[in-house]
């Protein structure tokens, strides 16, 4: 994949030159596909996560002077507030804030009934408590700097319907959905644009992990398979790459007058009557 990108977007490198940009949960998945197309279009990158050799890996693959690393736990303050100022001890500034660092339920019960509260609230401090973090710390230093910015979330198609995920995942993604309304509102008066993406389920390094828990012998080709079959839309498998895509956008001057909106990238899916399945 990673060839092919290379490839695809040689021609069309710039659109985010002289931008600096924060992508948490940045060692794999759309973290990685994020942190690699911003750097083809010319952004300075601070990749944060906890995973450190697989994003140490990643800034040796772009270069150090396109790519840097910060280890971040997103659910502690502190972390945060060390991540935003080391961004801009190393390069200047912060343009872009793409908070993605998540994580998925423990278990896959729906049940409202019998759903775990640790598991409940270890899901919250990092996708909805993380995110918060860093919209705050983020548009704190913008808001300082009176840098235009630009503040993406990942979200997913969970935090707009529900019965596709967990509970906790489901609550923990609407939250993010109010969460980015609200801020979008709020720093609108500077100039700052706050906007999610949400996509529906594909095939990550975080999914499969997840689901080999629960059933070892899962196959990447078998979870790709059912996410094809309950798919609406044909000829092509949602994949990282394509929430990257929606986030190089949000992120440009091409969207300068785009805030408050949730990017849905489920090819249709959420648009019709038909269940979804994550």
């Amino acid at each position: 994949m990673h060839g092919a990108m290379d490839t695809k977007f040689l021609c069309m490198n710039g659109r985010l030159e002289g931008k600096v940009a924060i992508v948490t949960g940045g060692a794999n998945g759309i973290g990685e596909a994020t942190a690699r197309l911003f750097a083809h279009h010319g952004a300075r990158v601070v990749i944060a996560d906890i995973e450190d050799e697989k994003a140490m890996q990643l800034v040796r693959e772009l270069g150090e002077e396109v790519v840097a690393y910060k280890h971040c736990d997103v659910s502690e303050e502190s972390d945060v507030q060390s991540l935003v100022a080391f961004t801009i001890a190393k390069w200047g500034k912060l343009d872009i804030m793409h908070n993605n660092a998540g994580i998925l339920s423990a278990t896959r019960s729906k049940e409202v009934s019998t759903m775990d509260m640790n598991d409940f609230d270890r899901v919250m401090s990092v996708n909805t408590r993380g995110m918060a973090l860093g919209v705050k710390h983020a548009s704190k230093v913008m808001i300082e700097a009176k840098v235009k910015g630009s503040i993406i979330c990942t979200c997913s198609v969970a935090g707009i319907k529900g019965g596709t995920s967990t509970v906790a995942y489901t609550v923990s993604k609407h939250a993010v959905v109010g969460l980015m309304r609200a801020a979008a509102s709020d720093l609108a008066k500077y100039g700052i644009r706050v906007n999610c993406l949400s996509p529906a389920g594909m095939v990550t390094p975080l999914v499969m992990k997840t689901l080999q828990q629960m059933k070892p012998s899962v196959t990447e080709k078998e979870v790709q398979k059912a996410f094809d079959e309950v798919s609406i839309f044909r000829g092509h498998s949602l994949s990282p790459l394509d929430i990257a895509q929606g986030a190089l956008y949000l992120a440009s001057d091409e969207a300068a007058f785009i805030s408050g909106h949730n990017l849905i990238i489920d090819g249709g899916r959420t648009a019709t009557l038909a269940p979804i399945s994550v």
